[in-house]
């Protein structure tokens, strides 16, 4: 049951309430204890020591009490950050709610990230102690890191809620920094990205004043647990009393399990998990229930979007102005950022849409976006440049790296590090990264506007990326001046099809000169597992150019 139209006027009224007190503000609105609020896919073990499936407000509040009250124990106060190194996403939610009651930052760190960058990632944050799962115990266990402490939630135990401090629960001012969390690290060390008590939760009170939300009745989150876009959608969910699971695991087939198993009508993923999930035989899958696809982060490809709009129904208003309900869901391509704290722009597509060729819409009505020229002018219609975004759920810098995020800023912008255009009704086109846009012979080769085009054209493509290889020293992107050849790595959605790489070869640039779009040099075959992916599940083209690099050079 969501929330009533009276409930929704008192939280969107609500002065105190921010990203870091919902379940104070929820026991002030009088929620009944008992209401279930959460469901989680038993990855966490409870301060009891049971792995519950399903948690009411009263026991979700009481876990947080009682790890509140642990931190406090071991001398975490107001500001001090704390590293979350875990697979379970229901860890970073209990961890998240525990230390922003005490007034403490906890610092998500993805569990897929190797070792030795969790370490130097960690260091960088100025952590006083860490909290992980068993898997990641020995990865922060390195007593160069200085951690005053080392817990797991074996180590919580019902008796430390006494331990609570007397000012609890904390009172946040709305610049507080309520989360840190990270970047995606495709070109390199992940960036510490902090939020606030107002950043994160602006778009969630924004939400709540102009959508009913009903589509979310039943949320499924497939978001990794370590992103504050998970943590974001939690905080919503509470809010609207929408029945929520969190998922640990962003595989595809994982995903599609859950769907079956728990019958949500909303979905919430990355492109990647996305794209894997439209890979598999949907026809043998019960989708049904799902009305809505909601992507953030990266745009998704129009290739995945068509396979799973074919799915589930949603409702519309009729010519006579009545809800009827149509077949096909509807996807929400959103496109965002760790720094955005949001997905700004969003591009609601069904089985009759059309706007693809990487049309991300308008940003949303909060926010301004511009595509920018080198000085930071913004550019007309139909020019290519940087995107820049001005926003109110922007994060306020770079923890501990003020110089990073001042390179960032152009013309009173953040500049997302994409590259973009507009129509002259105003609407934005994504195109590439500016660091995978690869300079060839000829011209200039968007590897993600390439990307999208061949997997429409090419049914037989499970994916596809394209990568730029430069001789020794050369810089072929698009802050460089010197040429690469670009290769399209393909996937074949069966690997024994027909064709050796030159037919590829030809095939693919046939698609890309009837598109005006300039050719590659070679279309090469590959195997899923070939793919490097990051912790967020994005493939890492810096890491597959320079593989791919080294093996063109051996051969």
């Amino acid at each position: 049951m969501l929330i009533s139209r009276q409930e929704r006027a008192r939280i969107c009224s609500d002065t105190e309430l921010g990203a870091g007190n919902v379940l104070e503000r929820l026991r002030a609105y009088g929620r009944p204890l008992d209401e279930p609020v959460l469901r989680t896919d038993a990855t966490w073990q409870a301060p009891d020591g049971s792995r519950p499936e399903v948690l009411t407000l009263g026991r979700l509040c009481e876990a947080v009490e009682t790890y509140a009250g642990w931190y406090a124990a071991h001398g975490v106060r107001p500001r001090d950050p704390v590293a979350i190194h875990s697979h379970s996403s229901a860890e970073f939610a209990v961890n998240f709610l525990a230390l922003t009651s005490l007034g403490a930052i906890p610092s998500f760190v993805n569990g897929n990230l190797a070792p030795e960058t969790a370490r130097a990632y960690v260091l960088r944050q100025g952590a006083v102690g860490a909290f992980t799962d068993e898997a990641h115990r020995e990865v922060l266990a390195d007593s160069a890191l200085g951690l005053g402490f080392h817990v797991t939630a074996a180590d919580i135990r019902p008796e430390h809620r006494a331990s609570l401090p007397p000012s609890y629960p904390y009172r946040h001012d709305a610049t507080d920094p309520v989360l840190i969390s990270h970047s995606s690290g495709t070109t390199g060390m992940p960036k510490g990205v902090p939020h606030t008590h107002r950043t994160l939760m602006y778009a969630q009170l924004h939400r709540l004043r102009y959508s009913t939300g009903t589509d979310m009745e039943r949320t499924l989150v497939g978001l990794p647990g370590a992103h504050n876009a998970m943590v974001a959608t939690l905080l919503y969910c509470l809010l609207l009393r929408t029945d929520i699971k969190l998922l640990s695991s962003q595989r595809g087939a994982d995903v599609l399990d859950a769907v079956e198993e728990f019958r949500p009508t909303t979905v919430l993923a990355f492109a990647g998990t996305f794209g894997e999930m439209a890979a598999e035989d949907l026809t043998r899958r019960d989708l049904s229930s799902v009305q809505v696809w909601f992507n953030t982060g990266d745009a998704a490809h129009e290739a995945h979007i068509r396979a799973l709009v074919e799915h589930g129904s949603h409702e519309k208003i009729g010519r006579d102005l009545r809800r009827v309900r149509v077949d096909g869901s509807v996807f929400v391509d959103g496109l965002g950022s760790s720094e955005a704290g949001y997905s700004v722009f969003h591009n609601r597509h069904t089985k009759d849409t059309s706007a693809y060729s990487r049309c991300v819409g308008r940003p949303i009505s909060f926010a301004e976006a511009a595509v920018l020229a080198e000085d930071g002018t913004p550019l007309p219609p139909g020019r290519i440049g940087r995107l820049g975004l001005k926003s109110p759920t922007l994060t306020p810098g770079y923890w501990n790296d003020s110089l990073t995020w001042n390179r960032m800023r152009l013309g009173g912008y953040w500049l997302t590090g994409d590259l973009a255009h507009q129509d002259e009704d105003g609407n934005f086109y994504h195109l590439d990264r500016a660091p995978d846009a690869i300079r060839t012979r000829g011209g200039i080769v968007f590897s993600t506007r390439t990307e999208e085009l061949l997997l429409a054209e090419l049914p037989e493509l499970a994916d596809c990326t394209v990568v730029g290889i430069a001789p020794d020293g050369v810089r072929a992107d698009w802050d460089g001046d010197g040429e690469a050849e670009a290769y399209a790595l393909l996937q074949l959605s069966d690997e024994t099809g027909e064709g050796g790489d030159e037919t590829w070869t030809g095939r693919v640039n046939s698609v890309l000169t009837a598109a005006g779009l300039p050719p590659v040099h070679r279309a090469l075959r590959m195997k899923p597992d070939d793919v490097a992916k990051g912790a967020t599940g994005k493939v890492l083209k810096r890491v597959m150019r320079d593989r791919f690099a080294a093996e063109e050079q051996h051969a």
